[in-house]
């Protein structure tokens, strides 16, 4: 399971092979950036992408038609549901 690092500052260390440093420098360049702000915008982009795919729910179009008709014409609640509705204690 990665470690989540805390700190306090705002500081992130990396190790890089001197070529990936060297292509990420000259990336940077092409842009008309400072290599820290071409880093942050390309690891912020595949961060986005990461999340998005994490909380995204993918179904197939026979799955995505049976949710759509059970939210439409939902199901008789059976036993285990209705004590499940029971046992959620009262809000005040």
């Amino acid at each position: 399971m990665p470690r989540i690092a805390v700190d306090d500052n705002q500081r992130m260390n990396l190790r890089v092979p001197s070529e990936a440093k060297s292509r990420l420098t000259r990336a940077a360049n092409l842009n008309h950036v400072d290599l820290t702000s071409f880093v942050m915008q390309a690891a912020l982009r595949e961060a986005d992408a990461v999340i998005a795919a994490a909380e995204q729910i993918k179904l197939s179009q026979e799955s995505y038609r049976r949710v759509l008709m059970l939210l439409e014409d939902p199901p008789e609640p059976n036993g285990k549901l209705l004590a499940a509705a029971k046992a959620i204690p009262k809000s005040v």
